[in-house]
């Protein structure tokens, strides 16, 4: 696995990585939107400090996974049930 040095400026600081190649894209995209929240903050909330701009950006990204999750979970319990339907109902046909 090819591992690739680069840099993410974050909040006005540099931070080194050494990324798989393959993740390299994803974090760059990751930093660009951090960096578009905080601006966003700074600008709709008079934020005027880096550390709750980044505390805010932590807490809204938090509540998108976590809503994330939970519909993930919900269509995963909503196809296993349909799963159980369509099997109950192919077992029911095999044993007429």
């Amino acid at each position: 696995m090819e591992v690739r040095r680069i840099t993410i400026n974050i909040a006005g600081r540099v931070y080194p990585l050494n990324v798989p190649a393959a993740e390299e894209e994803t974090l760059r995209k990751v930093g660009k939107q951090i960096e578009n929240m905080i601006k966003d903050f700074e600008q709709n909330f008079d934020v005027r400090d880096k550390q709750d701009a980044l505390a805010m950006c932590a807490l809204k990204l938090g509540t998108n996974a976590e809503v994330v999750s939970a519909n993930y979970d919900k269509t995963i319990q909503s196809t296993n049930e349909r799963l159980a339907k369509i099997n109950h109902s192919l077992n029911n046909e095999t044993g007429k």
